[in-house]
């Protein structure tokens, strides 16, 4: 199976002590620290190799954008860590439908919702 170079989640409004407790069971991740106006960081570990983690808050349209910046996460595609971070976490998630080329349209995303139901959605839109 493909694995991404790194993960990106969009996250409907999570309450920062839930997403912590869940960075830091999923990858032993310390609670996110202030990194600059709207945006946090912190860093997990996944089979003995550090994870970079960065949150941007109100990235788009009410979502936070939570950043694995590893190929080394517990998840090999951005669709299976939104299935899990909804499902964990209670809360909508949208990402990527996978690579993108030139000509495929941007607007075209993965939501994830936490009672599982999940499907293609135009975003915004």
């Amino acid at each position: 199976m493909e694995r991404y170079p790194d993960i990106e989640l969009y996250l409907a409004r999570t309450p920062a002590g839930v997403l912590d407790a869940w960075l830091s069971e999923t990858l032993e991740a310390a609670p996110l620290m202030p990194a600059g106006k709207g945006q946090w960081r912190t860093t997990g570990t996944c089979h003995g190799q550090p994870v970079p983690v960065l949150l941007v808050e109100n990235a788009s349209d009410g979502f936070s954008s939570l950043w694995f910046d590893s190929d080394q996460t517990p998840w090999p595609t951005d669709q299976d860590a939104a299935r899990h971070a909804a499902a964990a976490l209670g809360v909508k998630v949208r990402c990527s439908l996978g690579g993108w080329s030139p000509g495929d349209d941007p607007d075209r995303f993965w939501q994830v919702l936490p009672n599982g139901e999940e499907g293609p959605i135009h975003w915004p839109g």
